[in-house]
């Protein structure tokens, strides 16, 4: 029997891992014969970029979109919890949502937890994304029939932290999104390293500029070692402000192709998060064939395994030994790291295990 599921779409223009774990589950999901998608997104500024996903990518899949920014939608569907989206998707066997959890006239809820880094580190967290995502538990604790975890480490958050049920929660692991499997050639990585001045040996790292990111922890363990190395951080600018130092390169949000010619030049990927729900960056570092330096907490040692440097993300000392292995092992790590990535290789697999989440939440 084939399943009727409605999916969020709102996260697709954010250009983080949540937009790539929607878009690549939703593109493995189109092609299965055992559901059946539709699919409702919000968005004031960037309602272009979600038809033009629809389009391009689930072409046929009938779509709403609501042109209304993330704090409206907060308010109908957390706050207010009015509004289904089967008044704009005709009847659901089950819903799929991530942040915001709308009110469901006959289909099942299930729910999407990336991770609960606002509650291990409040401090870190933007105090109105905190308060939205506190109305989206309370309403997932409540109403959803599964929720999926995307690594061991973040569904013992849930049952710790939301106190859901162990047996409603099930650990499906992200894979490679496709948006980074892309390879530059030596000639034009060479013109994107010239595009940014970088013409220096650097470790480089890929992702939002936030607190839980540990960055102001791996610039000291980089520092002493500046000398040889330059420090490059590639990704959005959040709540955090880093200091100035000669040999720091912050260059904002890239594309694809300029993240895969970044990748490929550096000598080694650093990733000391205090806490990650999955942590892709520690895939692609693995794809561009260069060490991983990673921490040993949270979901970062269950994704990377014994293919990446091991550290201490509290330890300044810690990350700067990490670096220096990494960079000395760079071949060993190289190799263990494109063997590591066949068990994270498949979102035909992440489709499939879903589906079987989403039959479980029918059977309750």
């Amino acid at each position: 029997m084939s399943l009727t599921v409605g999916f969020d779409i709102s996260s697709i223009p954010y250009n983080r891992g949540v937009s790539r774990y929607t878009a690549n589950l939703l593109r493995a999901l189109a092609k299965k014969k055992q559901v059946h998608i539709r699919t409702i997104g919000a968005s004031f500024r960037q309602q272009s970029e979600l038809r033009s996903f629809m389009k391009s990518d689930l072409p046929g899949v009938p779509y709403k979109i609501l042109p209304h920014p993330v704090k409206i939608m907060d308010i109908v569907w957390n706050r207010l919890h009015v509004m289904s989206p089967e008044w704009f998707l005709g009847d659901l066997d089950i819903f799929h949502s991530w942040e915001m959890q709308p009110p469901l006239k006959k289909a099942k809820l299930v729910s999407t937890i990336h991770d609960l880094a606002m509650l291990r580190f409040p401090k870190t967290a933007d105090p109105y994304v905190l308060a939205m995502n506190e109305r989206s538990w309370k309403h997932i604790r409540k109403e959803a029939k599964a929720v999926i975890a995307v690594s061991e480490a973040t569904k013992k958050d849930i049952v710790e932290f939301l106190q859901i049920e162990p047996e409603r929660v099930f650990v499906v692991h992200e894979a490679l999104p496709a948006e980074a499997k892309q390879r530059v050639t030596s000639t034009r990585r060479k013109e994107v390293l010239e595009f940014y001045s970088l013409n220096k040996p650097y470790i480089f790292f890929i992702g939002t500029l936030e607190p839980r990111k540990n960055l102001k922890r791996l610039i000291e363990a980089w520092k002493p070692m500046k000398k040889e190395l330059d420090l490059v951080l590639a990704g959005a600018v959040g709540w955090e402000s880093l200091p100035k130092e000669e040999g720091l390169r912050l260059l904002g949000p890239v594309s694809n192709e300029h993240l895969a010619a970044l990748l490929g030049g550096a000598e080694a990927l650093a990733y000391p998060s205090l806490y990650e729900g999955f942590g892709l960056p520690i895939l692609d570092g693995f794809y561009h064939k260069i060490p991983v330096v990673t921490s040993n907490t949270s979901s970062m040692t269950e994704v990377a395994g014994n293919a990446a440097v091991l550290v201490n993300p509290k330890d300044e000392v810690d990350i700067r030994r990490g670096l220096e292995v990494a960079v000395k092992e760079k071949t060993l790590y190289a190799r263990r790291g494109v063997a590591r990535l066949k068990q994270f290789s498949s979102w035909d697999r992440v489709a499939d295990q879903t589906i079987e989440v989403y039959r479980k939440a029918i059977e309750q």
